[in-house]
């Protein structure tokens, strides 16, 4: 009998160490599997840092909101029915999880359609490379407007977004630049309200350009000449009045007799258009040296004025 016990006890104890070898593989097992289906903090962060641009804006949603509930009581109140909860949602549709390189019209035609809106005739005016000068002029001048005094650039003005495949679908650490992918979020929604805004000019177009810069003033590259002057409507529009403004103080580097605005106004006469194109079009040049009474030029631009 004792060596029964023995055998017994010997036995009972190896069943328990199995028992308890069993359940310990069985934890790590669980373990494992969950930190392979679960991605870490670390893997999360390192590929939302995957890009060169600036992440989402903060607060996004309500940036949206606010500035398009601003715009349609104050700003231009005829547009009152605008949907401006249905026009967020329709921008997040557009880019929340997804590629942010893989972005199409498509994303935004919706918010395209829902957003859109007429602009008066001899208002329009087009710019490239005159962001501060022609964004300050339109503030104190209210006879003209900007694709970013539209309801469609209004709400993006300043404000980049973009998706995630991984949760939450929207990353706000990094966004792509147009140098690392085209077809991204900023990209393809500029694109496509600065067709819309050429699309809705008639009459008089004014266009602003900046005379001082190395590349030329008219560049086939930019948005202005890539999609806006083969947006415009020769049906629609009568004349382009282009203004080629230089910074106080220079250099002048374009005139209107120059290289690129001769190419400039070839595209355009093509297309049959009326262009003219003045040199520091007097009203933005006065309101230039507003800021800078004392230079030289400035001088010579307020004699004779009262």
């Amino acid at each position: 009998m004792p060596s029964q016990n023995s055998s017994f006890r010997t036995w009972h104890r190896t069943v328990l160490l199995v028992g308890v070898l069993v359940l310990l593989v069985s934890l790590v097992a669980v373990i494992v599997l969950a930190a392979i289906l679960t991605p870490g903090k670390e893997d999360t962060s390192s590929t939302l840092l995957q890009w060169k641009g600036r992440g989402t804006t903060k607060n996004l949603r309500e940036v949206v909101l606010g500035r398009c509930y601003n715009y349609i009581t104050t700003v231009n109140p005829e547009l009152g029915n605008k949907d401006c909860l249905k026009i967020w949602e329709t921008l997040q549709d557009a880019f929340m999880y997804k590629n942010p390189c893989n972005i199409t019209t498509d994303d935004y035609q919706p918010l395209m359609d829902l957003a859109r809106h007429p602009v008066p005739c001899n208002k329009s005016l087009l710019w490239s490379k005159t962001n501060e000068l022609v964004h300050r002029y339109t503030k104190a001048d209210h006879n003209f407007l900007t694709l970013e005094d539209t309801l469609l650039g209004y709400i993006a003005d300043q404000v980049s977004w973009c998706g995630d495949p991984a949760s939450p679908g929207i990353n706000y650490e990094s966004c792509p630049k147009w140098t690392e992918c085209e077809s991204n979020p900023s990209t393809v929604y500029w694109k496509m309200a600065s067709k819309l805004f050429a699309e809705e000019a008639c009459g008089v177009v004014q266009v602003m350009l900046n005379g001082s810069i190395d590349a030329g003033a008219f560049r086939s590259s930019s948005i202005f000449g890539s999609v806006e002057i083969f947006n415009l409507d020769p049906n629609k529009v009568s004349t382009i009045q282009i203004w080629l403004m230089h910074n106080i103080g220079g250099p002048k580097r374009d005139s209107c007799t120059g290289y690129s605005i001769t190419r400039l106004k070839t595209i355009l006469e093509e297309r049959n258009f009326i262009v003219s194109c003045e040199d520091n079009y007097r009203p933005v040049w006065l309101f230039q040296c507003a800021s800078e009474p004392g230079h030289e030029d400035c001088r010579l631009c307020f004699r004779g004025v009262q």
